[in-house]
């Protein structure tokens, strides 16, 4: 059950970057935003995968034109939903626009399905429910006055696009049959990263170089969102070598257990009901697919 940590050390790695991401928002918009986890993403990675060249002695993968098809659904898929969730945060709370985002296992599961030819099986698909429903009750306050259709429908493409991103990722890797899951993982990070590096570089380049300027002056930050990005993603990848994209992103629901605890520590704001039925649902589902696993 390797999957099962990968996942969780990801999906805490993960939060910290998008609370970082965030914050870099302000000074960068959401462009170059959401361009420094790429841009500062690849040295680590490259990091990453040479520690794992070096601890295996393994030859670099030689993959095929379908890895390259795959890889490149999976970085597009990923740069327009970083976007997408950077935006929506500019109008709702970073928990609310979790919830919404998190509507993601239900489209991994549909994707997968007819992508993938992943298995849901009965449980898996209860449990994903569970636990998607867990964090929309977590998450949304039905007394909160106007939630706004932008946001929401935002926060829902987001979603959509992390699957297909999720689902692109797991089929590169799974196409590199002759390596190790690890080795996999760390090449297809790198990979994955340089080509979004790229894109958005020669996109700025083009039509807002001041906004690389801005990057590079907010180099300490932007080495920060690029390590955990790189970090979290190695970890993603690990997991979806050996588990389906569906099991993964369900299980990656405890990130907004994970954002609701740094508020109440950083904030000490109370657990309501609500947000305590929430996490029981959570749970419960989480639990749920484990055992149905």
């Amino acid at each position: 059950m390797l999957w099962i940590i990968f996942t969780l050390i990801a999906a805490a790695a993960q939060t910290a970057r998008n609370a970082t991401q965030r914050e870099l928002t302000a000074t960068l918009g959401t462009a170059g935003a959401t361009h420094v986890r790429f841009l500062f993403g690849v040295p680590f990675g490259l990091i990453f995968l040479a520690l794992v060249l070096m601890a295996t002695g393994a030859p670099l993968p030689r993959p095929g034109a379908v890895f390259w098809g795959w890889i490149l659904v999976g970085g597009l898929a990923q740069t327009v939903a970083t976007a997408l969730m950077l935006t929506a945060m500019n109008d709702r709370s970073f928990v609310v626009v979790y919830a919404y985002i998190k509507t993601e296992p239900v489209q991994v599961a549909l994707f997968g399905l007819v992508l993938l030819g992943d298995v849901v099986t009965l449980p898996m698909a209860v449990a994903i429910l569970i636990a998607t429903t867990g964090v929309l009750v977590m998450s949304l306050r039905p007394d909160a006055a106007g939630i706004g259709l932008k946001p929401t429908l935002l926060g829902v493409a987001a979603g959509a696009m992390f699957g297909l991103s999720a689902i692109g990722y797991r089929g590169a890797i799974l196409t590199l049959t002759e390596s190790s899951y690890v080795m996999a993982a760390a090449f297809s990070v790198v990979i994955g990263l340089t080509l979004q590096a790229a894109l958005l570089s020669v996109y700025l380049l083009l039509r807002s170089p001041e906004v690389l300027i801005a990057i590079f002056r907010a180099w300490r930050p932007s080495m920060l969102a690029g390590f955990l990005g790189a970090f979290a993603s190695l970890f993603w990848f690990l997991a979806f070598a050996l588990a389906t994209a569906a099991s993964v992103r369900t299980l990656a629901l405890v990130e907004v257990l994970f954002a609701q605890g740094i508020s109440n520590f950083m904030f000490k704001q109370r657990t309501t009901p609500r947000e305590a039925l929430g996490i029981v649902l959570i749970v419960i589902g989480v639990a749920l697919l484990l055992w149905a696993y």
